[in-house]
């Protein structure tokens, strides 16, 4: 199978200022990709070359084995970070009109744009302006636009901004069910959460420079599978004998519920072994590291303030409840 990215070296600089240094990646056919890093990392500076918005500096990229996407155009869906609609058009006819632009054939067209908007709940609104839907609903009607004429590479540039916990979910299970259908993904988010409900690889960058680019379980295997979370069957049970194992190196409490930290070098699976053996438990299970503490821990190196990595941990979380209530 084809790659469905390729990048090799590929560097952009505006000015002084480099928004993408040395970046190389490689997307399979199929392959579903988190593009993940804070505001301002490059992400969407590397997106705009992939899609021969803008040419980069140096380096090499194909997409769908083409050097342009230009070229691969009727195979490739796009949402980007600024969305657009045609405001006075009428739903049907707007996605219609972007299935033709991709080659999509007339006959069964009306068909495909009146299911598609059933899978959305969008039912009804085809006769409808773009511009009396919600916000909500003009995302929605966006990546059907995107998606419309089954694209082998789909990519979306912040697609969950915005969006209230019910479309979220919504449009993880729209994501999901293209990748079934057999399109490569790649879609881009500060939020690390969305990358760990969705991908199976993410691809860190800060500051235009690539940081990690692994797998989601090789990441989980990989850092930090020191600590347990773990609650005694009795809630009143004496815990000071887990203090002792010899793979235990920290017990702290916090929320109702322990976290043991095991020594460097330790079995987590021995060691919940014996854990299970000294304390009944009522739930034991290894703790999952979080991308959002692998990237901080990635780039802090000594670097950053206590202050400048909070600020940074600040821009990798979700805004839109606290967007809502502005």
């Amino acid at each position: 199978m084809e790659a469905a990215i390729v990048l090799k070296g590929v560097t952009k600089a505006f000015g002084r200022t480099k928004a993408v240094e040395n970046l190389d990646l490689t997307m399979p056919g199929g392959g579903l990709y988190g593009f993940i890093g804070p505001n301002g990392a490059g992400k969407t500076t590397s997106i705009r070359m992939i899609m021969s918005i803008l040419f980069p500096d140096s380096g090499e990229l194909s997409v769908l084995g083409y050097k342009s996407a230009m070229e691969a155009k009727d195979r490739i869906g796009y949402l980007p970070e600024e969305r657009g609609l045609y405001r006075k058009m009428h739903v049907g006819a707007f996605l219609s009109y972007m299935g033709k632009l991709k080659g999509v054939a007339d006959s069964g067209l009306q068909k495909r744009v009146e299911t598609a908007l059933e899978s959305v709940g969008l039912g009804g609104t085809a006769r409808k302006r773009c511009e009396e839907l919600s916000k909500g609903m003009m995302q929605k009607v966006q990546f059907l636009a995107a998606t419309i004429h089954k694209p082998d590479l789909l990519i979306l540039d912040e697609p969950f901004s915005g969006l209230d916990p019910v479309s979220s979910r919504l449009l993880r299970e729209l994501v999901l069910a293209e990748h079934k259908r057999g399109a490569a993904i790649l879609f881009s988010t500060h939020v690390m959460q969305h990358a760990e409900e969705i991908c199976d690889n993410v691809i860190m960058i800060h500051q235009g420079r690539k940081v990690l680019d692994e797998r989601i379980n090789t990441i989980r295997r990989q850092y930090d599978p020191r600590r347990i979370q773990f609650d005694p069957l009795d809630a009143g049970a004496d815990i000071s004998p887990l203090r002792g194992l010899p793979d235990v190196e920290r017990i702290d409490f916090s929320e109702g519920s322990y976290e043991i930290l095991l020594r460097e070098g330790a079995d987590p699976a021995n060691a919940m072994s014996r854990i299970v053996q000294t304390v009944t438990p009522a739930r034991i299970e290894v703790s999952r590291p979080q991308l959002e503490d692998v990237f901080i821990k990635l780039v802090s190196g000594g670097e950053y303030s206590s202050e400048s990595l909070e600020q940074l941990r600040a821009g990798l979380t979700d805004n839109t409840a606290k967007a809502a209530a502005i």
